[in-house]
């Protein structure tokens, strides 16, 4: 008698696998980019550079 052999799932698992975990990143990354769309980080970056030019030129001493 001819014995019924088990389907294999194992690519199927895998591709499975492989299909979430790249969703799970682009969903991520996503919400990882949300904060550049403000603004927020140029007008820190901004911030920053004035300080710093002005400290360069405050720490000047007089001779």
């Amino acid at each position: 008698m001819a014995e019924e052999q088990e389907k294999d799932n194992t690519w199927l698992i895998a591709g499975v696998a492989i299909a979430a975990v790249i969703v799970l990143v682009v969903l991520l990354k996503q919400d990882e980019t949300k904060h550049l769309a403000s603004g927020a980080v140029s007008a820190s970056n901004a911030e920053v550079d004035a300080k710093l030019s002005s400290k360069k030129t405050s720490n000047k001493t007089a001779q």
